[in-house]
């Protein structure tokens, strides 16, 4: 019988080989290399929708930031007294993309001009901003908003706020990716609300650009 010093040595070799051969040790690795974006764009399952269908975006979450409310709830940020936006966490591959082409993504996936909501949906719970992780990100942001007021592209200025990030709280499960669960129900609700047309009636050709169909 092996000794158990021994056993313990072997069974830990054979659990790395297999995390090898497998590629469960570069998944971890990749995982470690990941940062982070949050973004508020109105309601939530549009923006977990469409950041998921943007090539180097690994995983989003559905969930509540900026308020005075710790772990809140979808009623109690919709009844407009917590402070909080309805936004998404977005875990990225910077080797992939980068926070300023994810940026630019945003502005051209909602109605940055838009100070009392987004859409059809009203309130400041649906407001746009910018959730900055470092001083970095707040500085490539002002850029990038910057550079679009330049450009002279949208009529109005832009409203959406470059703030920094405070504890982020992922919604109720039945929020996340809420547009694989009830397809039928979030395209309707898409198309009702008027998202998509109001988009490309405000940027034209550049709606929506660096998302790929889903």
């Amino acid at each position: 019988m092996l000794k158990p010093r021994v056993s313990a040595f072997l069974v830990l070799g054979f659990l790395m080989s297999t995390m090898l051969l497998t590629g469960a040790a570069p998944a971890a690795a990749a995982e470690k290399d990941l940062k982070v974006a949050i973004f508020a764009g109105g309601c939530f399952w549009c923006v977990e929708s469409d950041f998921d269908a943007v090539p180097g975006v690994v995983r989003t979450t559905s969930g509540y930031i900026g308020g005075f409310t710790p772990n809140p709830t979808y009623k109690q940020v919709t009844s407009k007294d917590t402070g909080h936006y309805e936004a998404v966490q977005i875990h990225y591959d910077p080797k992939r993309i980068s926070y300023k082409m994810l940026v630019g993504i945003l502005w051209r996936s909602v109605d940055p001009t838009d100070d009392g909501g987004q859409f059809c949906d009203r309130g400041d719970s649906y407001k746009t901003a910018v959730f900055a992780t470092s001083p970095e990100q707040k500085r490539i942001a002002e850029e990038s908003k910057r550079e679009i007021e330049e450009s002279g592209t949208l009529k109005d200025p832009i409203v959406t706020a470059i703030l920094e990030a405070a504890p982020f709280f992922p919604a109720e499960e039945y929020h996340q990716n809420f547009y694989k669960k009830n397809p039928v129900r979030y395209k309707f609700y898409r198309y009702r609300c008027g998202r998509d047309a109001r988009v490309e009636a405000l940027w034209g050709k550049e709606a929506h650009r660096g998302i790929a169909k889903h």
